[in-house]
């Protein structure tokens, strides 16, 4: 069972003039998203990293191409692979609108209160549970190929968006997505899950300053011994991941 880093791009220049990007064209980290995102390659440093997926919008292969501009304790970084499914939530109408205004649209209200059953408008106006079902897809297809490819102790990291992580999370903690505003993913903050056959572990939500080294694989003694990859929760709390 790999273990997931979901990245969430750094601040963009429109997280700061307060509009709802969604997938529009040229939205670049601003200055403080690029430091950001710098200081996150760094606390990765010491964790080997298998696999980069990333969304496909700009905001997030910046921050993608600066965690691959630090190598990893076995050399560069994989490169980036682009998955569509990881891209922001199409707002439709919405796109490119201040929240100002947003928060006065009666569709506001059921965004807040009820999410599983808002469709945003327009053309290409995407419901958030239809988002929510292909960013699982995308991130169960991507964990069973890492697996596959890497074993279940390899780390991969995947670089996306504030309420398509929020969606991922609130699947993994068994929440209904109706309850996923209750979550906070913050810009460049780590939130870390582990899939299990049984169930996913929730390891880590919305950090944006704590040491990620204890999730780098621990050594293995001989190359023949395979971990038991296990579904139970630990009976009054684990030990921690290191």
């Amino acid at each position: 069972m790999p273990t997931l880093l979901l990245v969430r791009h750094g601040r963009s220049t429109a997280n700061t003039a307060a509009v709802l990007a969604g997938w529009t064209p040229g939205v670049h980290l601003d200055d403080t998203g690029r430091a950001q995102a710098q200081a996150l390659a760094q606390r990765l440093a010491p964790v080997p990293v298998a696999d980069l997926v990333v969304s496909p919008l700009e905001r997030c292969q910046e921050t993608a191409d600066a965690l691959r501009a630090v190598d990893g304790p076995s050399g560069p970084r994989p490169a980036l692979r682009t998955e569509e499914r990881l891209g922001e939530c199409k707002y439709g109408d919405w796109t490119g609108r201040a929240l100002k205004d947003l928060t006065k649209e009666p569709l506001w209200r059921t965004v807040q209160s009820h999410p599983s059953a808002a469709v945003f408008p327009g053309e290409g106006g995407e419901g958030l549970a239809t988002m929510q079902h292909r960013a699982l897809e995308a991130v169960r297809e991507h964990d069973a190929r890492v697996a596959a490819e890497h074993g279940d102790d390899a780390v991969w990291v995947a670089v996306s968006h504030g309420d398509v992580i929020k969606a991922v999370l609130a699947d993994a903690l068994g929440m209904h997505l109706d309850l996923f505003q209750r979550l906070s993913v913050d810009p460049c903050s780590v939130s870390v899950v582990r899939y299990a056959p049984l169930r996913p572990f929730v390891l880590r939500m919305n950090d944006s300053g704590g040491d990620l080294a204890g999730f780098a694989p621990a050594k293995k003694k001989r190359r023949s011994t395979r971990r038991t990859v296990s579904s139970d929760a630990v009976v009054g709390g684990s030990t921690g991941a290191a």
